[in-house]
């Protein structure tokens, strides 16, 4: 049977899609624009949108799993909570669902809050689903990397309790590995929640010293006020999305992103292997600057 994958585009997606292809599934992608799919050999390609109901009927045809991936926009819920429906009603109550960690806790976050909603919605419709619950994503720091190298100073305001920064490539094997698991059970499996974080659990200083000694100069915190960070973000996105994003950085000061004592083990058994470090992450950068 094909497993439909949205989001299958973006960062997490796209190497959902390749990990599923590379351990032999059939998949589908459904995406609004396929000239910019860029899939692999032999995955299908469903043109559509989460809020299409003809098109995403379509998509579900012959499709035995589903990857939920909603992007962080207005109307994320919607989107959610339709593309569920569906599946419903097309018969597939096999889904991965990615979540986001501690949704239950944050909920004036506003993306938070919609995904723990679906979380619900997935438990209380009887779906048989994993929900994963990705801590940061070590790939933001892309966005701030020139700050870093240019300024010589770390601008996220993480905080000083606690971020355990996850890679997008083990979310997305992790993600795959559940997707056939589910895909290839003979029966319904229970609901399941992985938290997704990374080997280390970072302080904004603490990360500011790792580019400090892999420049080789001074890299300094730009401490927990979130206020201009969230005028930065608003330069380039929209401003409701940059105070979202203000939001979630006072969660992180406030609460951090704390792993609970077995979910590097659980991870690094799923996956076979070490997770992937921010310090690895941070080296390639520093290398390549």
């Amino acid at each position: 049977m094909t497993i439909l994958v949205t989001g299958a585009t973006g960062r997490v997606g796209r190497h959902v899609v390749d990990q599923l292809v590379n351990r032999g599934a059939k998949v589908r992608v459904l995406t609004r624009d396929p000239s910019k799919a860029n899939v692999p050999p032999g995955v299908e390609i469903a043109q559509g949108d989460l809020l299409d109901i003809d098109t995403l009927r379509s998509a579900f045809n012959g499709v035995n799993t589903l990857f939920l991936l909603n992007a962080v926009t207005g109307d994320e819920f919607t989107q959610a909570i339709i593309t569920l429906n569906i599946a419903r009603e097309a018969g597939v109550e096999r889904v991965v669902y990615l979540s986001v960690f501690e949704a239950h806790r944050a909920v004036n976050v506003p993306h938070f809050a919609v995904k723990f909603g679906a979380e619900r919605m997935l438990v209380q419709m009887g779906f048989s689903a994993t929900i994963l619950r990705p801590s940061y994503f070590i790939d933001n720091e892309l966005m701030i990397k020139d700050v870093i190298l240019g300024h010589g100073v770390y601008p996220m305001p993480i905080g000083s309790k606690g971020v355990a920064m996850v890679d997008a490539r083990d979310i997305a094997e992790v993600a795959a590995i559940e997707l056939i698991r589910r895909d290839s059970a003979p029966g319904k499996l229970p609901i399941e929640t992985i938290n997704l974080v990374g080997p280390d659990t970072l302080t904004g200083p603490g990360v500011a010293k790792i580019w400090s000694d892999l420049l080789g100069r001074p890299i300094v915190y730009g401490g927990d006020d979130p206020s201009g960070f969230e005028q930065d973000m608003a330069s380039f996105m929209p401003k409701w999305t940059a105070y979202e994003m203000r939001l979630m950085a006072e969660r992180y000061v406030s609460d951090g992103m704390i792993p609970d004592p077995d979910d590097v083990e659980r991870l690094t058994k799923i996956l076979g292997r070490p997770l992937h470090s921010y310090r690895a992450f941070a080296t390639e950068i520093a290398a390549a600057a």
